[in-house]
């Protein structure tokens, strides 16, 4: 027996109006048609409706879970479920297939710039020759005999860097 049960049995008052304690009312059983498919419904029912079943099943599931029968605690579980799960404001925004289109998307955009990329550079003219090795050692070369950067470039002593270039 719960305390709140005692404390109103031991009550001094006399229930001459015939009220009970609140704690000694028992919710009514639900409906087994009510409760039945309940997460497939819940989005076709009124607020009003969606309200008056969660507040049935909160009443139910204050007294014992032992004389709760197996819709009820099913419908108990799919309405924690229900105001946690995908429903209502958490419901799924995106169409089913939507993430699909958007990696398809990304990656045919990749593709088509890489493509892209490939057609520019192959239509692109050659790098001058002032790029080429030769050129670049050459330069080095000129630098070095011109005595330039004396203190910590190319033309200091025992300089070991790759040069200018």
């Amino acid at each position: 027996m719960h305390w709140s049960t005692l404390r109103c049995l031991l009550r001094a008052q006399p229930v001459s109006s015939g009220l009970l304690c609140r704690s000694m009312k028992t919710a009514r059983k639900l409906s087994k048609p009510l409760l039945l498919d309940l997460e497939k419904r819940w989005d076709n029912m009124s607020p009003d409706e969606q309200m008056d079943i969660q507040r049935q099943l909160n009443e139910r599931q204050r007294g014992p879970w032992s004389e709760l029968s197996m819709e009820e605690k099913k419908a108990a579980s799919t309405a924690y479920f229900i105001a946690f799960g995908p429903y209502g404001s958490r419901s799924i925004i995106h169409p089913p297939g939507f993430f699909k289109k958007v990696a398809l998307g990304t990656l045919s955009m990749l593709a088509i710039s890489g493509v892209l990329f490939y057609c520019i550079r192959s239509f692109a003219e050659p790098p001058p020759p002032t790029m080429t090795k030769e050129w670049q050692e050459a330069s080095n070369e000129l630098l070095k005999s011109q005595n330039i950067e004396p203190i910590t470039g190319v033309s200091s002593e025992g300089y070991t860097g790759k040069g200018m270039y």
